[in-house]
């Protein structure tokens, strides 16, 4: 059975152009129809766990527009709780243009709309009291995510924050994370290492960590698989499964919401890890976010 798995992040509506490429500077380039559908990094992270039989809840905030109807009843089809998701009256829901190459690989350009009114005040303490793990990103306000983290830590509450997207608010709330999930790029320049140094110096990487209070990290590498720093063990790295990526819009967040699944249910943080990696390939081998997240069954299917 799983423990309650609470999410306090951003809902936003994903606009999405396939295009063969992405346009230089200055460039035009056609692109194929434009579909609307739900995302946000938050909302994206609940959904993730809750198609796979999590017991979540989302702390968000939407506009009072058809674009935060469609979210609240997407993230709520999926099995998660949306009674701590607010309507804002006079702003508009949050809103993510996105941009998917062939290869799968995006560009995404983000107006917080709704998410950057987001505060402490719609974080109630009973939410809190009653969560095992408690997920975070960096798409509402930055005074938002510390406070929740710092309660959530005095509450005995696993915080698990992923510092994206990324800025100067990474290092300063990645001390407050019992751990923190970052890709390479984050990695190393929230560690000031250099390029390639997150694959190929294990040992500068958790020195690094450590400097900065962290002690479990999952460093995401791609194609390449995940980093996993546990305490005092050694490194371990996760392969990946092996896909040819249609679309990696949101597969980072299918990977976190995997890790908050799995951690809710105990597992320690390379089992926890080894699972994410085998959601984030599901994620990644179909097009579009939530639409892309796996029930149960589907990652059964997938990974036989």
């Amino acid at each position: 059975m799983t423990g309650r798995i609470l999410v306090v992040g951003s809902l936003n509506a994903d606009l999405v152009v396939q295009t063969e490429r992405f346009p230089r500077a200055g460039e035009t380039v056609a692109g194929g129809d434009l579909s609307i559908g739900a995302g946000g990094k938050g909302a994206n992270q609940a959904v993730a766990a809750g198609r796979l039989g999590g017991d979540v809840a989302l702390v968000g905030a939407v506009g009072a527009d058809a674009n935060g109807e469609l979210l609240r009843s997407a993230v709520a089809g999926s099995g998660v709780d949306t009674s701590l998701v607010s309507v804002r009256e006079g702003v508009a829901t949050g809103t993510a243009l996105i941009t998917v190459a062939a290869d799968g690989e995006n560009t995404i350009v983000v107006s917080a709309g709704a998410n950057g009114t987001l505060s402490p005040a719609d974080l109630p303490d009973d939410a809190l009291a009653g969560a095992a793990v408690l997920g975070l990103c960096l798409e509402v306000p930055e005074a938002t995510v510390r406070d929740a983290a710092e309660r959530g830590r005095a509450a005995g509450v696993t915080v698990l924050l992923n510092p994206s997207p990324f800025g100067p608010a990474a290092s300063r709330l990645a001390p407050l994370a019992d751990v923190l999930l970052v890709n390479e790029g984050e990695a190393e320049a929230l560690l000031g290492l250099g390029a390639g140094a997150a694959a190929d110096d294990r040992d500068a990487v958790r020195a690094g960590f450590r400097a900065l209070g962290v002690q479990r990290a999952v460093v995401t590498r791609g194609g390449d698989g995940c980093l996993v720093l546990d305490g005092d063990a050694d490194p371990e790295h996760v392969p990946a499964v092996r896909i040819s990526p249609v679309d990696t819009t949101g597969a980072g967040d299918a990977f976190m919401g995997a890790l908050l699944l799995r951690l809710a249910e105990g597992d320690d943080l390379l089992t926890a890890a080894r699972f994410a990696a085998g959601v984030g390939a599901f994620a990644a081998s179909r097009p579009g976010a939530q639409a892309s997240y796996p029930t149960p069954d589907a990652l059964r299917t997938f990974l036989a």
